[in-house]
């Protein structure tokens, strides 16, 4: 492959990714969400130098036109434009049908019929809601426990749909929690970074026994370059994942000695998500990752966070402190 398309490229993994794969040489076309505002998200962000090697195309993943106009030319596609908020999705699900669901369709229609040598369709580890044995690997069951979780499944079916029917070159990568610099408010360690950096000494959160897999994002970014180049993930679907779980409470308490020692946790009623929905354990597996393709993380946790509370640090004026961001 040397042209690929980026679709989500303007979103938190996606700006990482695009700045990744042209730093390994690729031709990056960014697929941003078209808006009057002419805004490309978090390229925006990035140095003149940069943007001024990317193609921008603004587009709408659920219009099959825009997608298939927008893949004429490349060699592959990342898939990483989606609806992600598993709040907003308990009250507007069509949109992640029509988003997660749709749009996917329309990236693998495109890519069949314009023959394209590699097809990256991204998961999350939501899919496999709480888990029902440790460390979770690819063959662990799937389970909807959100509308935003049950529509990813079903991208990722139709995915390997693709490959088993037409001999698509599928890939269905599966990262687990991902954070770092960019990252909005909606997830939670830039939700507890922010209000400890504004001074706010009672630091609302939902529930604190739930475990989490965090990958920072630059690790996340090299695990979709490394299963791209790899010759033995085709048809695969691949975990992203540390093998290291932490709980939210203990995150929180970890960000609070290092930020604020003297704020306390407040469990707010308004971000604990229904009981049957909650996800309350997630630890993959990372052996498939590592066995196929050259991948291992390259930043500790404990690095990944320093490096996110630096960044958090000089872009506060991105982060509305004062409300709940679903």
């Amino acid at each position: 492959m040397k042209k690929v398309l980026v679709t989500g490229a303007d979103g938190f993994i996606g700006s990482h990714l695009t700045e990744h794969l042209m730093e390994k040489g690729f031709d990056v076309k960014a697929f941003t969400y078209y808006n009057s505002f002419n805004t490309w998200g978090w390229l925006d962000t990035l140095p003149k130098e940069k943007l001024d090697n990317i193609e921008i195309f603004q587009g709408d993943i659920r219009d099959p036109n825009g997608v298939r106009k927008a893949l004429e030319g490349c060699d592959g596609v990342f898939h990483l434009a989606a609806l992600i908020a598993i709040p907003f999705s308990y009250h507007s699900p069509d949109s992640y049908v029509d988003t997660n669901i749709k749009g996917t369709l329309n990236v693998l229609q495109a890519s069949r019929d314009l023959e394209l040598e590699r097809v990256l369709v991204t998961s999350t580890s939501e899919v496999y809601g709480t888990a029902q044995y440790v460390p979770i690997d690819e063959k662990h069951p799937y389970q909807g426990q959100s509308p935003y979780s049950a529509t990813k499944i079903g991208a990722d079916r139709l995915a390997e749909s693709f490959y088993r029917s037409f001999e698509l070159p599928v890939t269905i990568v599966r990262p687990f929690n991902t954070y770092g610099p960019r990252q909005s408010a909606r997830a939670v360690i830039p939700t507890i970074i922010t209000q400890l950096l504004a001074g706010k000494e009672e630091i609302k959160l939902g529930s604190l026994t739930p475990t989490r897999d965090f990958n920072y994002v630059k690790d996340t970014a090299n695990g979709f370059y490394e299963i791209a180049v790899s010759d033995k993930t085709v048809g695969q679907e691949i975990n992203i994942a540390t093998q290291r779980e932490i709980s939210i409470g203990d995150l929180a308490n970890e960000l609070i000695r290092q930020i604020n020692p003297k704020a306390k946790i407040i469990c707010d009623e308004v971000r604990t998500r229904p009981e049957k929905s909650e996800v309350n354990r997630l630890l993959g597996s990372n052996e498939k990752i590592m066995q196929l393709t050259n991948w291992k993380p390259g930043h500790t946790f404990e690095e990944g966070l320093a490096e996110t509370i630096e960044w958090i640090k000089g872009n506060m004026d991105h982060y509305k402190v004062d409300i709940y961001n679903v």
